[in-house]
């Protein structure tokens, strides 16, 4: 047998009041005597009473949860992440309810429906394909609040997202500007057609009239520490020249640059490095790494605030993009040369 259930009734027959004064005195009413609360109070206290919210959400239709979708716990920007909604949400009332897709675009459709069936207000989403959208479009269209944490102007759902295209311009311009025109990618986003980073390297290479070289490029199959280093390791058997590397995150950013430390490479002397996040371990690396931030406070309050206000609009209004404009940060991974 479960743990029997405490009602108001039992509260009022505790302490001989009614089940209406009881229920204006445990939501601090101040049409209720102070002195009164506080007997009621501690009355629902002693019985171990519990408010209950699923009463509450059929009378008012809502439940005060919200659905948090990520790739992954395991990448330590999208950790953060998920730590700032938690609090934002808290702050405004709401409970945050968590899962992953590992990645897995099938994973993904699933506990988005499972966030569905448990009745969440809204959804903040993190997708595995920021092209895979349609799953997600068709919540939109059906007046479902949903708010995604990356995509890009044909999203056609309300987005809140770093500009990553223009995080990967600002890198790679950076290079160029420390004499570098053997410079290489490492992005592992691209076999989820995640094109974004790659998009801003192609079109600052373009812009200082250098030619896009498909041996300056690999794509590992994850975002660890270990599969920046085999990347680098691919990257340099090649023999292409390269003197500067872009990783598509700061975790695959040290795996490169663990790669040059056990290969006499010095950095930035004989190898430049950028990485992309800001994460703490790109500050505190044994050459600190330069890095595009990832404003971790800006996109989660402005992504909080846009899904509070779709779920309070009376109607959805039309789709919203934020992107917001990243800053390099420079560090001695890429000093002159």
């Amino acid at each position: 047998m479960g743990r029997p259930i405490v009602r108001l009734k039992d509260i009022a027959d505790k302490t001989g009041f009614s089940v209406n004064t009881v229920s204006l005195a445990l939501r601090d009413s101040p049409r209720i005597p102070q002195d009164t609360r506080l007997m009621i109070q501690q009355a629902a206290e002693a019985l171990n009473y519990l408010p209950n919210h699923i009463a509450k959400s059929l009378v008012s239709r809502e439940t005060r949860t919200i659905g948090l979708v990520l790739t992954s716990i395991t990448n330590p920007i999208l950790t953060r992440v998920a730590q700032a909604i938690e609090l934002r949400l808290a702050e405004r009332g709401y409970l945050t309810l968590f899962a992953t897709s590992n990645g897995d675009h099938q994973d993904e459709k699933k506990v988005i429906e499972m966030f569905r069936s448990r009745q969440v207000d809204g959804m903040l989403i993190y997708p595995r394909g920021h092209r895979e959208l349609d799953h997600i479009r068709r919540l939109r269209l059906a007046g479902y609040p949903v708010v995604l944490l990356v995509g890009d102007t044909d999203a056609e759902v309300d987005v809140v997202s770093m500009d990553a295209r223009l995080g990967g311009y600002k890198a790679v311009r950076h290079l160029i500007e420390r004499g570098h025109s053997r410079i290489g990618l490492i992005d592992g986003g691209q076999q989820r057609g995640n094109l974004e980073k790659q998009d801003g390297y192609i079109r600052a290479l373009a812009d200082a009239g250098i030619a896009w070289d498909a041996a300056l490029h690999a794509v590992p199959a994850a975002h660890s520490v270990m599969a920046g280093y085999e990347a680098m390791a691919e990257l340099m058997a090649r023999d292409n020249g390269m003197t500067a590397v872009l990783a598509a995150t700061d975790s695959m950013a040290l795996g490169a640059l663990r790669w040059t430390q056990q290969h006499g490479l010095r950095v930035p002397q004989d190898m430049a490095i950028v990485g992309f996040d800001n994460i703490e371990f790109a500050e505190h690396a044994a050459t600190p790494i330069s890095s595009i931030d990832y404003a971790v406070d800006r996109v989660t309050e402005l992504a909080v605030d846009r899904l509070i206000a779709l779920i309070r609009a009376d109607g959805l209004p039309e789709v919203e993009i934020t992107l917001i404009e990243p800053e390099l940060v420079v560090r001695a991974s890429s000093g002159g040369r």
